[in-house]
């Protein structure tokens, strides 16, 4: 679960300030016996994890149920997070855990790196009901060499409970007036093996600005930086198979990352070593399959309930619409355990391995060296040629009619995709307009998005239906959804021209010409 930590640094001798007075009246600090929690933080020989934010940990001193501890970090600053298991034998990790760190450690042993014994003493800051409204985490914490002192040092952690969130601002205020400094978010662990001199960068390297003369091979890396990224750090979350903030689910995040990786791949192939690039493409395609699987059944469910209300006046049968959601959360768990041993998969591993060196050292072609300025509208237009003018067995997108069958308006949704992704990974050279085509393009691939889904969908709830042919009230009710999703074809269908017109406006492809 997620989790949300102020820090501040104090010095030993630092007096906490009267936190009562940050609320309103009647509240008051109620401070917990000091209690004294050894910790011990695993870690591979380079540090992987703690190069990552990342940290496994096992602690003695508080609730046995959370014995070990590993902690992922978040794309928002401060938040991490936590995931809890009692201890099972002793020095042993619990699978599960050390399951979730499998796409940062990629296989590397893990062995102590870091002893810490903290003094903590917990001020609760509660109302008049004795509700916790906040949690002030004085620590003091010695970091240990065997039985000697390495470092110690003094930290201050603010967790907001059921209060307000000003009531943080005015604890912070409180701390900070009496000598405390706010800090960055610097774990305990990685504050002690970085107290003789700073980690190595983590194994994905950031992605980093580009600057107007950067090089074209600059942006190719930059783009596989983004990609490899968001397939790692969605990795722990589809192996506990959670859902995101905002109802997006890991495997989608993970499927969109192979997708864009694959697009990127081929896009800038003349920046790439070819024999390198079809490699890394042939093994991610491989991986995109095991994540299709579960992601197609995520969208049909999500579909279902949709197209079942889209006319509330005329209900469909509760029952049948329940027989049909059980029928694919069947099919969903098949394939989340075909995703399941993909991910833990020898060939899974090494794909990892592949992908962080390619962020790292991606295999540049000579064309890499040529400014990207010069080079990248040359790149783009390839790709958007093909959407806009068609080739092989793919229509131009202007050429989509009523009469063209579903597959070939899925052609064009998927030329829509490659052609986006090149705008959006050239928009930070190249400038506005290719933010603008990149926006226009989105628009129309969204439409050709509901148009793929409602085709699909259709054909599964026949598919559905055809499984228990005596099943009457399930074949009326699959008809119907049937043909609501043909209605949603059609409406895409008839709504696409427009969104094209807009795409093909001047401002948006006068740089690509």
């Amino acid at each position: 679960m997620p989790e949300e930590d102020h820090r501040y640094l104090v010095a030993e001798e630092f007096t906490m300030p009267d936190l009562g007075a940050a609320g309103k009246g009647g509240t008051r600090v109620a401070v917990r016996p000091p209690v004294t929690l050894k910790a011990t933080y695993y870690d591979t020989a380079d540090r992987l994890l703690a190069r990552a934010g990342v940290s496994l940990r096992h602690r003695k001193g508080e609730s046995a149920a959370k014995a070990w501890t590993v902690h992922l970090p978040s794309s928002v600053a401060g938040v991490r997070h936590e995931h809890s298991r009692p201890a099972t034998r002793p020095g042993v990790v619990p699978p599960v855990l050390l399951d979730l760190v499998t796409a940062y450690r990629r296989g590397a042993d893990l062995a102590p790196a870091a002893v810490l014994r903290t003094v903590r003493t917990v001020h609760d800051v509660v109302n008049r009901d004795g509700t916790v409204l906040a949690e002030v985490a004085d620590d003091v914490v010695t970091v240990l060499d065997g039985r000697k002192v390495a470092h110690r040092f003094r930290e201050i952690t603010l967790e907001l409970r059921a209060g307000p969130p000003r009531l943080l601002d005015r604890l912070e205020d409180l701390l900070l007036t009496a000598g405390a400094t706010a800090s960055d978010f610097v774990p305990e662990h990685v504050r002690a093996l970085t107290a003789d001199g700073p980690l190595a960068d983590p194994a994905v390297p950031p992605p980093a600005p580009l600057r107007r003369k950067a090089r074209a091979g600059d942006v190719v890396t930059e783009a596989i930086r983004r990609d490899v990224a968001r397939i790692v750090r969605h990795d722990p979350f589809a192996r506990l198979r959670e859902t995101l903030p905002g109802g997006d689910t890991p495997v989608h995040q993970m499927r969109v990352g192979t997708r864009r990786l694959r697009s990127d791949l081929q896009t800038f192939q003349a920046l790439l070593v070819p024999s390198w690039t079809a490699t890394l493409r042939a093994e991610l395609s491989w991986l995109a399959d095991a994540l299709g699987g579960a992601r197609d059944i995520e969208v049909l469910r999500a579909r279902l309930r949709q197209t079942a209300a889209r006319d509330p006046l005329v209900p469909l049968d509760a029952a049948a619409v329940e027989r049909i959601d059980a029928e694919l959360a069947a099919r969903h768990e098949d394939a989340l355990t075909a995703l399941d041993e993909a991910l833990h998969a020898p060939r899974y591993v090494a794909l990892l391995d592949s992908l962080v060196e390619a962020a790292r050292a991606p295999h540049l072609s000579p064309l890499a060296s040529a400014r990207a300025v010069e080079v990248l509208p040359g790149i783009v237009r390839r790709p958007w040629r093909r959407l806009a003018y068609g080739g092989g067995a793919a229509p131009a997108a202007g050429g989509l009619t009523l009469d063209l069958p579903d597959d070939e308006w899925h052609e064009v949704r998927k030329r829509a995709k490659r052609a986006r992704y090149a705008a959006d990974a050239a928009a930070p050279i190249v400038g506005a307009d290719a933010v603008l085509l990149a926006k226009a393009i989105a628009k129309a691939q969204n439409v050709l998005g509901e148009h793929q889904d409602a085709a699909i969908a259709a054909d599964a709830w026949l598919d559905i239906a055809k499984s228990d042919p005596d099943d009457h009230t399930l074949a009326v009710t699959a008809g119907r959804l049937f043909e609501r999703e043909r209605a949603a074809v059609t409406r895409s269908r008839n709504t696409f021209p427009a969104v094209w017109a807009a795409v093909m406006e001047e401002k948006n492809i006068a740089w690509l010409k």
